[in-house]
């Protein structure tokens, strides 16, 4: 079973300054050649550190990606670190130095002296070609690990990755399996229930399954490993029947479907027409949802009140109405149908930052189930 831990390096990201892309296009290549990832790491720039979570990843994984930290400064510590990492000094390059010299020089610029910095990389390391940057790359090996540096960039580190590191991989573990994802999302019922109802589900080896709670909505992932795509949909497929026939409607969706796109495709196959109002929401619901406006501070009286004007100046068939209380880490929800007017109010244990969320979802669940009532 070939296993893999990343660690991305820079201490712009420990500071907030970017956002870490690499990390997931680099778990999702790695799911898609059947690599078992092990762990994630983000670290700043410092060779000492740098080496000793590369060390510590070494003892537990065969393949140990790292981004990042491959210019020419003197604060791009990666190539000195690995170098400790795998007890051997750096070694200067005339190959890789031509790469940085020819890719520079497709700017009509001469490099310099200072930019000699990345064409030093381990000794023994197997250099990687880099034709859309300045930094060249490069793997250490040892008899158990190869230990995979990349630039932080992300176009330059996906074009590598995909270019030459893929490949290598390939070749040198011998990976002919596949792992597959499918994520069935899940409103109406908490983690906490979701759970009781699968439970013994989530024993599985293959395919396992496990639960994410997000705010109004769960989802549940079924994840197989096997020779061939054929091979891991099927075994996907046995669990994903097993795990509808436990929710039933609680399962709204899958993979890249969301809970508004689901509601906003059953008003138009229920040849049915929505005005909503929203208040307190910061704009939500009136961004996912055409025909909401949005009033401020509405009692529960008002927001009825108000559901009923709409839903006569617009003549629309259902009138959904959401409005929340911070203070009281509550909502109040209303909705007016053909068959009459409904009512009720929810209450958060959560944050309250994201009871506006929450609300929201709660509310499109609540018209989802009464759409799929409706015949």
């Amino acid at each position: 079973m070939t296993s893999a831990e990343i660690i991305t390096i820079g201490t712009e990201i420990l500071l907030g300054e970017i956002v870490d892309t690499n990390t997931r296009h680099i778990a999702l290549t790695l799911r898609g050649l059947g690599v078992d990832l092990y762990r994630t790491v983000t670290i700043g720039d410092n060779v000492e550190r740098i080496a000793e979570v590369i060390r510590d990843s070494m003892e537990r994984a065969n393949i140990i990606i790292t981004t990042g930290g491959l210019g020419p400064t003197i604060d791009d510590p990666t190539r000195e670190a690995v170098a400790k990492a795998v007890g051997v000094e750096t070694e200067f390059r005339e190959d890789l130095w031509q790469q940085v010299v020819e890719t520079i020089g497709r700017y009509g610029r001469t490099p310099s002296e200072n930019q000699k910095r990345q064409a030093y990389v381990p000794q023994g390391a197997i250099g990687l070609r880099n034709p859309v940057g300045t930094a060249p790359c490069f793997i250490v090996e040892t008899e158990k690990n190869a230990v995979i540096s990349l630039p932080g960039v992300p176009a330059e580190m996906e074009h590598v990755l995909h270019e030459s590191v893929i490949p290598y991989l390939q070749k040198r573990f011998g990976l002919d399996e596949v792992i597959k994802v499918r994520v069935l999302h899940c409103a109406g019922l908490g983690e906490g229930m979701i759970d009781e109802k699968i439970a013994d589900l989530e024993t599985l080896s293959n395919p396992t399954v496990g639960l994410a709670a997000h705010t109004g909505v769960v989802d549940v992932r079924i994840t197989a490993k096997a020779k061939s795509e054929a091979e891991a949909n099927a075994l996907i497929a046995k669990v994903e029947a097993d795990v509808r026939e436990r929710l039933g409607s609680v399962v709204f969706g899958a993979d890249e479907d969301k809970l508004e796109e689901v509601v906003l495709d059953l008003l138009e196959k229920r040849g049915v027409t929505l005005t909503a109002i929203e208040s307190g929401l910061d704009g939500l619901l009136a961004r996912k949802i055409p025909h909401t406006a949005s009033l401020p501070n509405l009692t529960p009286e008002a927001l009825t009140q108000a559901l009923r004007s709409a839903r006569a100046d617009s003549k629309a068939d259902i009138a959904l109405g959401v409005s929340v209380y911070l203070e009281e880490r509550a909502a109040e929800m209303a909705m007016i149908t053909p068959n009459g007017e409904k009512t009720h109010r929810i209450t958060y244990g959560g944050p309250p930052r994201s009871l506006p969320r929450w609300s929201m979802n709660v509310a499109l669940n609540w018209l989802r189930t009464t759409l799929e009532e409706m015949k």
